[in-house]
């Protein structure tokens, strides 16, 4: 990869945000160094994440600090759990620091004779501890909510009968609850631990993210909701089993506003590998496949939303969402700045109008005082094209000015913002960004963009990586699954790269355009994308809008004098506005790292701040 033409290509730019911008963010991060290379999860949890005596004795003064401890019901529906890992999980809640729980288990007609004894000798031991037992195998739902009847909590946590609380886990959420007491849903970060305790896999999730939730149920374990929610919304739902908790959080969820919903940044849960295990193997059920299709379905439903479901993978049960346009499909103006290097983008009209399947479009070129002859005699050639016009822009190369232009100019209700770079690899490439860009709720949509020798080139912005915002897994092969597959799921990110970006025009109105007068060239898409969503729109990348980007062949490069100077002017510009929202994204955990682009571990963890 090192010896593409791209990646010579775009040295000199990665070279100045080392040498520039990586320094520059010192003035508002504490400590910008977050070291990762050849350390281990084990690592990590040895340095940052071991629970010894003196934190015990820490979240116990924690806990008398509460002035307000709410109880806690623990949901745990019981099936013939490996016996030891059922004693591991029974001893994981009564050694909580926080001690204002009851644990309500109900068993499912257990056949084995070990279970009934556990449940009796701890039942006796523990009189918090009430039990259900069922006259019948009646499977999850109805047990869970047979274990919900029990429930006197103002909040009940949802907890398997083989996996493992930390000692804090309560504790955690009580201050949470604490802090805000609006909270009606709070999930946490979570890891597997196998059968000799050994820890693997951490899920560091994003704060909430009701797109991939869609695909994905990564909110998951460990999840604490509002009694009285549940009971509203109808509890448990038999016929969903497999899916009983994904299907519960979607309903939960419509139900709420974002700041009744809140993430701990904080691994308190241990999900337990073993054979019989779902975390061991997702297809080790089928049926949790076949019913988290139905649970999605049925939220699309529910909402009256015209959208259907394609399997991502059959080994996981993970899904792409395909959402319909309307017969009546809004016009869509395609802007492309250019300037000579008629070659590339004869490319990128050629392939746009070969392979596009959306027909309802415009292509508005910018041409930036195009000189070379070729080039102006290909421009002048697609005037034979009804749906192409150029209009001239010329000047220094201001990418924000040329687009803002072209938009003033635009007919369509969507607008896209495309690189002269840019080449269609799939024809439904447009179909998907209009069918996000339609929706009400959403704000701007990007694409996953390779480079030409199939590595990543762009999957969403992450803000605060390598300095003001940066691009996960550049450079990692086009069909890496990345982190927990998030590489292949569409979700809510903060930005995404103007080099293929589509928005609403009205949105693109309502926030003023780019920034034409302090971000010339860089960070104007990362700057639009973060006041998009200050005005209440969801920003998203969907990974199935793939497109090659040569990257920037005909603008030149910001290697030196006014060019490298306008660079970190730009930059300065943005870490002065947007502070500490650029070390906050909401999509990005502050336990991975802002250093590196492949989603590795941040050593130290970062602190959450406020936004």
């Amino acid at each position: 990869m090192q010896k593409s033409i791209s990646w010579r290509i775009t040295s000199p730019i990665r070279f100045l945000r080392r040498k520039f911008l990586e320094p520059s963010i010192n003035s508002v991060c504490t400590n910008p160094k977050y070291e990762n290379e050849g350390k281990s999860y084990q690592d990590w949890i040895n340095k940052y994440d071991t629970i010894s005596d003196d934190r015990i004795a820490s979240f116990k003064k924690d806990y008398e600090d509460l002035t307000e401890k709410p109880l806690f019901s623990i949901i745990m529906p019981v099936y013939d759990p490996p016996e030891q890992f059922f004693e591991d999980a029974l001893r994981s809640v009564v050694s909580q620091v926080y001690t204002n729980w009851e644990l309500c288990i109900a068993d499912d007609h257990s056949t084995q004779a070990y279970v009934h004894e556990i449940i009796k000798k701890y039942s006796k031991k523990f009189p918090k501890i009430k039990v259900h037992i069922n006259e019948k195998h009646s499977h999850i739902s109805e047990t869970s909510n047979n274990a919900l009847k029990l429930a006197e909590g103002e909040f009940i946590v949802l907890m398997d009968h083989d996996d493992l609380l930390r000692p804090h886990s309560l504790l955690r959420i009580a201050q949470a609850i604490f802090t805000n007491r609006k909270l009606k849903f709070i999930y946490s970060d979570e890891d597997k631990i196998t059968y000799t305790g050994l820890r693997t896999e951490p899920y560091f999730k994003p704060d909430w993210n009701p797109e991939l939730l869609l695909s994905q149920n990564y909110l998951c374990h460990l999840t604490c909701i509002k009694k009285n929610l549940v009971n509203k919304i109808g509890a448990f739902r038999v016929g969903y089993e497999g899916s009983q908790d994904w299907d519960l959080f979607l309903r939960a969820t419509e139900a709420l506003s974002d700041n009744e919903i809140y993430h701990i940044t904080e691994v308190l849960y241990h999900w337990r590998t073993h054979t019989n295990s779902t975390a061991s193997s997702l297809v080790h059920k089928k049926y949790c496949y076949d019913s988290s299709e139905k649970a999605v379905s049925s939220h699309f439903k529910r909402r009256g939303i015209q959208a259907s479901l394609s399997p991502l993978n059959q080994s996981v049960n993970y899904w792409r969402i395909n959402y319909k346009i309307p017969k009546n499909k809004p016009l869509v103006s395609i802007i492309i700045p250019t300037k000579n290097y008629h070659k590339i983008l004869n490319k990128c009209i050629s392939s746009i109008l070969s392979k596009t399947d959306y027909n309802k479009y415009e292509i508005i070129i910018v041409d930036n005082g195009t000189d070379e002859d070729n080039s102006v005699e290909y421009l002048r050639s697609l005037s034979k094209y009804n749906n192409i016009k150029v209009i001239k822009c010329d000047g220094d190369f201001n990418f924000s000015k040329l687009n803002n232009n072209a938009a003033k100019n635009a007919k369509g209700e969507i607008l896209v913002l495309l690189n002269n770079d840019i080449e269609v690899i799939k024809g439904d490439w447009l179909s998907i960004l209009v069918s996000h860009a339609i929706r009400k709720e959403v704000g701007c949509v990007g694409a996953k963009l390779i480079y030409p020798n199939n590595t990543i080139q762009h999957a969403g912005v992450i803000l605060g990586l390598g300095g003001v915002a940066g691009h996960p897994y550049k450079g990692f092969p086009s069909g890496h699954l990345g982190y927990f597959s998030r590489l292949m799921i569409t979700q809510n990110v903060e930005a995404v790269t103007g080099a293929c970006l589509a928005v609403r025009k009205t949105i693109f109105n309502e926030v003023g355009g780019l920034n034409e007068n302090d971000l010339k060239v860089a960070f104007n898409d990362v700057d639009f994308c973060l006041k998009v969503s200050r005005s209440g729109y969801r920003n998203i990348m969907d990974p199935n809008v793939l497109l090659f980007h040569h990257e920037s062949l005909s603008r030149g490069l910001d290697t030196k004098g006014e060019k490298k100077l306008r660079f970190q002017k730009e930059a300065n510009y943005m870490l002065k506005k947007w502070g500490q929202r650029l070390l906050n994204d909401s999509n990005y955990n502050p336990n991975l790292t802002l250093k590196h682009e492949n989603f590795g571990l941040s050593f130290p963890p970062r602190l959450k701040v406020s936004r």
